[in-house]
């Protein structure tokens, strides 16, 4: 008897220590392609970061093809990176997201243009034809222009808004006057095709004070009602947040971690480490937290938009900090 009460408590304490190291499972779901715009994740899964924090991390990338709010919206992740401008706007038509992190502290989008078409301020925008992204990239460009006061259905007083794929083509072909860029990325693009920066201008949407937070981390609500899944998403960034200031300390092996990473094998090492140098710019002086202060000029922004704003009325609920107050107190 006592033989087999002594079997049975092993056991049972067996798969009580299984359970206990059992990684909690999450998934991800980038905003783009296996890039450094997003090295972080993959360093704090290549480093084990995620393994420490008892997690066991997916990270699914994206691509022209792929919305996240409508990911996570079918249950295809547990977490988002996106831009507040799309998050919001999608919030606004019924997907409830919630920003829990903000990696990014600054904004890397810009316009670039060429110099020889004689735009040297936004105010030479009118008449000129701009390629703008579309798929929820358009809204912190809309806001502008509202704020500018520029119509974007052509004309002399206005611009033509040009959608503009996912490379910089229009702007080389010279089918654009200006193109939307990323300091990190679509700008080098427009250099590596054989037009010299000195032939350029660009306009940072920071520098014009119409910035917008981009690549922060969501959630639906509803996973902020469980506070086990809110002890794991305390953990999740915690993580990230580790991944991204080694990221930003070793910029040239962060990149090569993503390049392991990179299933389909366009990307180039010389491309990655200089987007890595530029990334880490950006998630410079962030540990995580959402700042208010960014969140409101967020919102003022997309509110502003004249008769057809990007936001209609002010969110609720849009953010949290109890996942980042948590994982500051691990």
């Amino acid at each position: 008897m006592k033989k087999t009460i002594s079997i049975t408590m092993g056991l049972a304490l067996s798969l009580m220590a299984g359970s206990a190291l059992a990684a909690d499972k999450l998934t991800l779901q980038l905003k783009w392609v296996t890039q450094a715009q997003f090295a972080g994740y993959y360093v704090a899964k290549d480093k084990g970061m995620y393994e420490a924090a008892g997690l066991d991390v997916e990270i699914k990338p994206g691509g022209p093809d792929i919305a996240p709010p409508q990911v996570i919206a079918g249950g295809g992740a547990d977490v988002i990176v996106d831009w507040m401008p799309s998050a919001l706007a999608s919030r606004e038509k019924g997907v409830p997201l919630v920003n829990i992190a903000q990696p990014f502290k600054s904004s890397g989008m810009m316009l670039t243009c060429l110099k020889e078409t004689g735009i040297t301020s936004p105010a030479d925008f009118k008449g000129k034809t701009l390629g703008v992204w579309f798929f929820g990239n358009e809204y912190p460009f809309l806001s502008w222009m509202s704020q500018l006061g520029i119509p974007t259905q052509g004309g002399d007083d206005g611009v033509e808004v040009l959608k503009q794929g996912f490379n910089v083509d229009p702007l080389i072909q010279k089918q654009a006057d200006c193109v939307s860029t990323m300091t990190y990325n679509e700008y080098w693009q427009v250099i590596d095709a054989g037009i010299s920066a000195d032939d350029l201008i660009t306009f940072k949407y920071e520098e014009e004070g119409v910035a917008t937070l981009e690549d922060g981390l969501y959630v639906l609500e509803s996973s902020l009602e469980d506070p086990a899944m809110v002890d794991k998403l305390a953990r999740f960034v915690k993580a990230s947040m580790e991944g991204w200031k080694w990221a930003e300390e070793n910029p040239d092996e962060a990149a090569e971690i993503v390049l392991e990473n990179d299933a389909s094998g366009a990307q180039t090492e010389k491309h990655q480490k200089r987007m890595m140098g530029e990334i880490a710019k950006l998630t410079a002086g962030s540990d995580g937290t959402l700042d208010e202060a960014d969140y409101r000029r967020t919102v003022d922004s997309l509110l502003s938009g004249g008769s057809d704003p990007v936001i209609t009325k002010e969110p609720e609920g849009a953010w949290t900090s109890a996942v980042t107050d948590k994982m500051k107190s691990m």
